[in-house]
């Protein structure tokens, strides 16, 4: 059983702005939908959100990018009373990467309905069972949603906006609540933000990021389950499709500029999750939409601010996204961060782009971590994971594993292991 709170929070700390020097683009993914071209690559990607030729072709380590720079009771003697104290708190959260909908996706949706509406359900048929096996599962919406299905995304164009039936799949795969915190927030502006969170909420999801009406502005998505209780919250580099990095807020919607980590800073960041535990919080997860696009490896900029939040008794689990290729998991303070979850659904392949885009595209996990806090309020944590691909000409996720396809189930797992044997100690679950 979950439920959300809708209390807003008052920041505690207000953060100085800062740009970081990300890889930005449009999430492309097909022979009919060319992607952007941002600074510094030096072609155009065809399909993709955009790389250039080295990275569409390199599978090994990436260069680094530095430039983050984050924004900088004792007892009453009197009392007689004495309080037993609390047992350890434990919980299984699941998550997995990008659901990114391109066109091809939608039109295997609409198929699979007979040409009356959509049906993205047989899409998550094969991992239906993992995902409805934790305790709660998150998933992390790409795109807009709409609540008529009209002005959906169409091919070759960038501006994302999907039927609504993509809620009712999430549900019957087997996710709790979502986090729609992202470069495409803003596709359809302020209405087509309304309306994804309108749209999610309906489905009976939870929702965590920015959210359309400034009367609910700070709020997190809140789960109960048993008698542990986990607030989530998501945060974007930015909510502009936008091939150049940006932090500017939309002017009719300046409370929107809570949900860009950039100008909150690691200290706005921390000033919520500690509100959320002030509200009750057992557990915090922060989904974070940040780095280099289709880069295996991590930014300095990722580390530095993953460091700084873990290293807090206010932050225990990080999930992020928006690379669109896996990228490693490691361990700080006894709390995981997985630096990318990889696209879960989307037409994003080789294949689809004329080989423009890294293989590395079609690949996603189901991460599952195991939080416990102990009596003094100490986490600690375990994490496994199950590799993922895409399979293109019907969009359906197949598990990967050692017998069924295993150059990815290798890949992912390698890739896990990038930081070093000792920066985190996650395993496969086959």
């Amino acid at each position: 059983m979950v439920s959300r709170d809708r209390a807003p929070l008052t920041r505690a700390v207000a953060a100085a702005a800062v740009a970081p020097l990300l890889l930005l683009a449009a999430c492309g993914g097909g022979d009919d939908e060319p992607g952007l071209t941002p600074p510094p690559t030096t072609s155009p990607v065809e399909g993709g959100d955009s790389t250039g030729d080295a990275a569409a072709t390199s599978t090994g380590s990436n260069p680094v990018q530095d430039g983050f720079t984050s924004a900088a009771g004792g007892n009453d003697a009197a009392t007689q009373t004495t309080t037993e104290p609390e047992g350890p708190k434990e919980i299984t959260i699941g998550a997995a990467g990008d659901l990114l909908l391109h066109a091809p996706v939608i039109r295997n949706a609409q198929a699979n309905a007979g040409g009356e509406g959509y049906d993205f359900v047989p899409m998550f048929a094969d991992v239906t069972d993992l995902l409805s096996d934790n305790d709660l599962t998150i998933c992390h919406m790409e795109t807009p949603i709409s609540a008529d299905n009209t002005n959906l995304t169409v091919p070759r164009v960038l501006i994302f906006n999907s039927p609504r039936e993509i809620a009712d799949a999430v549900v019957a795969a087997g996710y709790d609540g979502c986090d729609f915190a992202s470069n495409h927030t803003w596709d359809q502006g302020l209405s087509g933000l309304a309306e994804t969170q309108q749209v999610l909420e309906e489905a009976g999801l939870q929702y965590a990021g920015p959210v359309a009406d400034e009367s609910e502005a700070g709020h997190y998505a809140t789960y109960e389950v048993d008698d542990v209780t986990v607030a989530q919250f998501g945060y974007t580099y930015t909510i502009y499709n936008s091939g150049q990095p940006t932090t500017d807020i939309p002017p009719d919607a300046p409370w929107l500029g809570d949900y860009l980590w950039p100008v909150i800073g690691a200290e706005g960041i921390i000033a919520d999750a500690e509100a959320a535990k002030e509200d009750g919080a057992d557990f915090v997860v922060v989904s974070m939409h940040w780095g280099n696009e289709y880069w295996t490896d991590p930014t300095d900029q990722q580390r530095e601010l993953a460091a700084e939040l873990l290293e807090s008794d206010a932050v225990d689990l990080i999930l992020g996204t928006h690379v669109h290729v896996i990228q490693p998991c490691e361990k700080i303070n006894d709390k995981y961060v997985i630096y990318g979850l990889g696209n879960f659904l989307s037409n994003q392949s080789p294949d689809t782009t004329r080989g423009k885009l890294r293989k590395e595209t079609q690949e996603g996990m189901i991460a599952r971590f195991h939080l416990t806090k102990d009596a003094d309020g100490t986490v600690t944590s375990q994490m496994e994971f199950q590799p993922t691909r895409v399979q293109i000409d019907n969009h359906v996720i197949r598990l990967a594993t050692p017998e069924e396809h295993a150059e990815t189930y290798d890949r992912v797992v390698e890739t896990m292991d990038r930081l070093g044997e000792n920066a985190c100690d996650a395993e496969p679950m086959s």
